[in-house]
């Protein structure tokens, strides 16, 4: 008997070939249009660029947020935490030294 992978584990299988594919054919454009990192590093040295540079992906990262904050409060109650463990070692009694 075969068990097939679960829905959202085939999502993530097929986002993380599209992301892959994705990233590859970036590469394969740049190499092909010729951009070099020095020709890279002179388009970066616009301030604009710098900003959209930086500014671009600190906005996506503070709207992902924002959507997994959304996302975990409208699922409706909190988990409940999870009770600390004993230390064991910390209830053993100390060995006694000799002087």
């Amino acid at each position: 008997m075969s068990k097939s992978p679960s829905p959202r584990r085939k999502k993530f299988r097929v986002a993380a070939l599209l992301g892959s594919v994705l990233a590859v054919a970036t590469a394969a454009v740049a190499l092909f249009a010729s951009v070099t990192p020095s020709q890279a590093a002179n388009i970066a040295s616009q301030p604009d660029t710098q900003i959209a540079v930086f500014m671009v992906p600190l906005t996506l990262l503070v709207l992902v947020l924002l959507f997994e904050v959304a996302r975990f409060a409208w699922r409706g109650t909190l988990p409940n935490p999870v009770p600390a463990r004993a230390n064991k070692r910390a209830l053993l009694p100390l060995p006694k030294q000799d002087r």
